[in-house]
């Protein structure tokens, strides 16, 4: 349970080298659904910031399994509260202890558990969704096809990684041989001093997070080097947001996806000859995000229109692939 951090990073490559699965939880939840999740799956360790260390406790209390767990207490720098221990190791020094000899082994099957993850569980306790490494792999390579990423890019994580592992750019960055800028708090501040200082070439982010940039004084976005390249995801960006991030020379690329396909199924595939167009009517096209991903199967929209439980969901995918598909 950890925000977006140096933990958070390792504990993506850390984890699955050691033959565990990974269950990145959401900060946000309260104790209750946090409880569930140890139970449901079955958890034997737990690395926790110190700054929800209390929300762990109560969670703690509230399991119903007696199994033994393991909590690691992982302290940061930049957290200016008061920390409260409740593990019996701390991550550096748990860390420390490890085998430096130690020889990781490739998953037995590619089809493997590498993770875990909840959705929200808006109607009940989370829905868990397995995540193997093929399919981890296999989006991690899509991002960066989908993004043209060269090597070593600078990647700032606006994108919380306990949400579909960060739609995999933890393994997409490491294969870009990148520089991961962790972001403990999102802010307009935080995020104009960091791209500034190290130079950041791509990060992601909800409309409301690349808002936070375009709202900005003018005096914060003195100096933001233009050329960044942005990923939007959820709901479509609106006419001002884009007119906001072309402004700043920021490139936008809008996707959809879910929890169960790892993030980005889908993309909105710009033409040349949309730039002519006003500002309404761009935002129009970039609404669009009906073209699968490099490496998607296929839309998921033509599966999700014959399932009578998924009838919201299918109507939004319709939505978006007929008006891909229009002239």
């Amino acid at each position: 349970m950890l925000p977006n951090t140096p933990p958070m990073v390792e504990a993506h490559f850390g984890i699955p080298m050691a033959g565990a699965v990974l269950n990145t939880m959401n900060t946000r939840l309260d104790p209750e659904a946090i409880a569930f999740m140890l139970d449901h799956g079955e958890a034997k360790a737990v690395i926790v910031d110190v700054e929800f260390a209390g929300v762990m406790q109560k969670a703690i209390a509230l399991r119903k399994e007696a199994r033994p767990l393991l909590v690691i207490d992982a302290e940061h720098a930049l957290f200016t509260g008061v920390a409260q221990r409740i593990g019996s190791t701390t991550y550096e020094d748990f860390v420390a202890g490890g085998d430096p000899a130690f020889a990781r082994e490739l998953p037995a099957d590619e089809w493997d558990a590498i993770a875990l993850n909840y959705t929200s569980g808006t109607t009940g306790n989370p829905k868990g969704v397995v995540y193997h490494h093929r399919g981890a792999a296999t989006n991690a390579i899509s991002n960066i096809l989908e993004w043209d990423m060269p090597k070593h890019p600078v990647y700032l994580w606006t994108l919380p990684m306990f949400h579909c592992n960060g739609w995999c750019f933890p393994r997409t960055v490491a294969a870009r041989a990148g520089v991961n800028v962790c972001l403990r708090k999102v802010e307009a501040k935080a995020m104009a001093d960091a791209i500034r200082e190290h130079g950041v070439t791509h990060y992601c982010g909800a409309p409301i997070v690349h808002g936070l940039l375009v709202n900005a004084p003018d005096e914060l976005k003195q100096g933001l080097p233009r050329g960044v390249k942005a990923m939007v995801a959820g709901a479509a960006p609106p006419a001002s947001l884009i007119e906001g991030m072309e402004q700043m020379g920021f490139d936008l690329t809008h996707v959809y996806g879910l929890t169960e396909v790892y993030g980005p199924a889908t993309a909105c595939a710009k033409h040349e000859e949309w730039d002519a167009l006003d500002i309404g009517d761009r935002a129009r096209l970039n609404a669009r995000r009906a073209c699968a991903t490099t490496c998607s199967r296929a839309r998921a929209c033509s599966i999700r229109r014959r399932c009578n439980r998924c009838r919201g969901t299918a109507r939004r995918w319709a939505r978006s692939c007929s008006a891909a598909t229009s002239p």
